[in-house]
């Protein structure tokens, strides 16, 4: 009998002939090895059992698309009639007749996969969300802010954890947003797929808050925080979402973002009771050790605690079809002109530029919302990967009507993550909290606006918990005036981490240091005397100037070489990404070895 075309090896193909000309061209040219596979690029060999175990689960199921295949899998399809269980035993609605004149908005299901602290599978969630964009302001919602947790905070906790060695622990609120009382009237489609019986047409009623409606965040927030508060934690004023407590037993911190609660600090019998507090109030969930959370992988070792995102750059790549794709030691061609559109006859532009790139490049490209898409999960990944913050931030100024040679920039941005998709932020204990930071502008970096980019990186107690790259709101005259702008946005950072971590009670002493590259802007920081190159600034000039005579921060200069903001203003090249990357305590835990 002969072999069948699955049986054929990675390195045999078909050969063509007139009886396979009719195959398809996947089977006449036969099997093909991948020239870059992923795992080349992400190992698990230095993980310990436990971890491999957590990091198995996370890949075992997959997240269903739509809902056809969460009917069509029984996990999937018991957790859906579990989560209308819990809808209907909190009284989440009525079915009514929609009232003349009031419309319905409609609802969608959302899936994700629970783990036992362990790292094994819990269970399937399924969670029915309302379409709250469709609802319309003073009709049927008014108020929406919530406040959520700023990554920064996150940061800045888990690298005192690390230098403490505090426990990390993560609570879950099942059904959060049902704890919040709806005081407008919502009306709302049949959840898709389970229409009750005999109310065809039939609309609910919300009674209680639900995920997706404009409102929910609020009410929710505003019941969990005072129900904390009845603990005796008080609400940090420099970050809302930040809760603590200050005793002779020690220090309780937590941090909310939306339902997920990460608690610390160094009140381990002040930690549980709390748990059991927030149990008695709420339906919570203790999840053990901080594993996972918001996306974020958490790997704690003696060296460190690590955050990366592997499986969310993983299933990235897998989305985009680039997981056999060549990789990149750079996420951005250096120097690339990419603030050229369309708009700008190409005969117009100038000869040495005209030799430099194609026309076709500069066509608008023909997805746009691919792009945006891809935009926005990018941004997210700039969490813990420092390294593509300056690309993503560049190239996000382009969603409206991005161009080819754009688009081809952010497809760059995904080989260079398939290099080292385990990349991420390591924090261990370097013995003291002392606040620095390195600040850095690339002058006139942007070729259509010709205004600069400011990039700074904050490190608290030798470990990264603050980053940023962004353009400047004015153009800057000089190298100088840039560089001077960029120290006024570090030093606005440096004085919410410090004010953070003095009104939870986390000493760190003063002054901060603030590294900058330009001496010019480091004379103009130190000298009191207005002149023309400053007169325009005066306001920036006034605050920095405030700050180093307060003795709140000090400047000091650094080599261009050593500059670490550089990674955060321009595009670099290989060898000094990686330079830049080991510095700012990035490492890969997943590098094959």
């Amino acid at each position: 009998m002969p072999d069948s075309p699955d049986s054929t090896s990675e390195s045999e193909t078909v050969p063509d002939s007139p009886t396979s000309a009719n195959l398809p061209i996947a089977i006449r040219k036969g099997k093909r090895s991948c020239t870059y596979p992923i795992s080349s690029f992400a190992s698990y060999n230095h993980l310990s059992p436990q971890s491999c175990s957590f990091i198995a689960s996370l890949d075992s199921i997959t997240i269903p698309t739509n809902l056809h295949q969460a009917l069509a899998h029984p996990g999937w399809c018991a957790a859906m009639k579990e989560e209308m269980m819990a809808l209907d035993k909190a009284g989440t609605w009525n079915l009514v007749d929609l009232p003349p004149g009031k419309k319905a908005i409609g609802c969608k299901w959302v899936f994700a996969i629970k783990t036992k602290a362990d790292g094994t599978l819990e269970r399937l969630k399924a969670r029915l969300v309302a379409k709250g964009y469709a609802q319309t302001y003073g009709v049927d919602y008014s108020e929406t802010f919530s406040p959520v947790a700023k990554l920064s905070s996150v940061r800045l906790f888990i690298s005192m954890a690390a230098n403490y060695g505090w426990d990390l622990h993560q609570l879950d609120v099942k059904n959060a947003f049902l704890n919040g009382d709806l005081l407008e009237e919502v009306y709302m489609e049949q959840p898709p797929g389970f229409v009750a019986q005999g109310e065809r047409g039939k609309v609910c009623h919300l009674q209680k808050s639900l995920y997706g409606l404009k409102q929910s965040p609020r009410a929710w927030f505003d019941r969990f925080s005072s129900v904390v508060k009845k603990f005796g934690l008080s609400q940090s004023k420099c970050d809302h979402s930040v809760f603590y407590q200050q005793t002779n037993a020690g220090m309780i911190l937590l941090v909310v973002y939306v339902d997920d609660i990460v608690l610390t600090g160094s009140n381990a019998l002040g930690i549980s009771s709390l748990k059991a507090f927030l149990n008695s109030h709420f339906q919570t969930k203790d999840l053990g050790p901080l594993k996972y959370f918001l996306g974020i992988e958490v790997m704690r070792s003696r060296k460190g605690i690590c955050l990366t995102q592997r499986k969310y750059v993983l299933d990235l790549l897998k989305e985009t079809g680039k997981l056999g794709a060549s990789p990149s030691n750079f996420p951005m061609i250096p120097n690339p002109l990419l603030d050229l559109d369309d708009r700008i006859p190409f005969d117009e532009l100038p000869e040495e530029i005209r030799k430099k790139i194609d026309p076709e490049k500069i066509k608008p490209f023909a997805h746009p919302e691919r792009y945006r898409r891809l935009i926005g999960k990018l941004n997210y990944l700039t969490v813990t990967r420092p390294d593509v913050t300056f690309p993503v931030s560049h190239l996000s100024q382009f969603m409206a009507a991005p161009t080819v040679a754009q688009w081809e920039a952010l497809e760059h941005v995904l080989h260079y993550l398939k290099g080292s998709p385990g990349r991420g932020v390591l924090y261990t204990n370097h013995g003291h909290n002392k606040v620095e930071c390195f600040c850095d502008a690339d002058h006139a970096g942007s070729k259509a606006t010709r205004r600069s980019t400011t990039g700074y990186c904050v490190f608290v107690g030798g470990n990264l918990v603050s980053w940023r790259s962004k353009k400047q709101d004015v153009v800057s005259k000089s190298s100088a005036e840039a560089e001077y702008r960029a120290m006024s946005q570090s030093v606005q950072e440096i004085v919410w981490i410090y004010q953070l971590m003095k009104e939870v009670g986390l000493a760190t002493s003063l002054p901060a240091k603030l590294w900058c590259d330009n001496k010019a802007a480091l004379h103009i920081a130190s000298n009191s005397v207005f002149h023309e190159r400053t007169k325009h600034i005066e306001i920036d000039c006034h605050f920095v100037r405030d700050k180093i005579k307060e003795n709140f921060i000090s400047t000091g200069h650094v080599r261009s070489s050593d500059q670490l903001g550089d990674l955060l203003t321009k595009a670099l090249n290989g060898t000094r990404v990686e330079y830049l990357c080991n510095k700012l305590g990035l490492i890969n835990i997943y590098a094959p070895t």
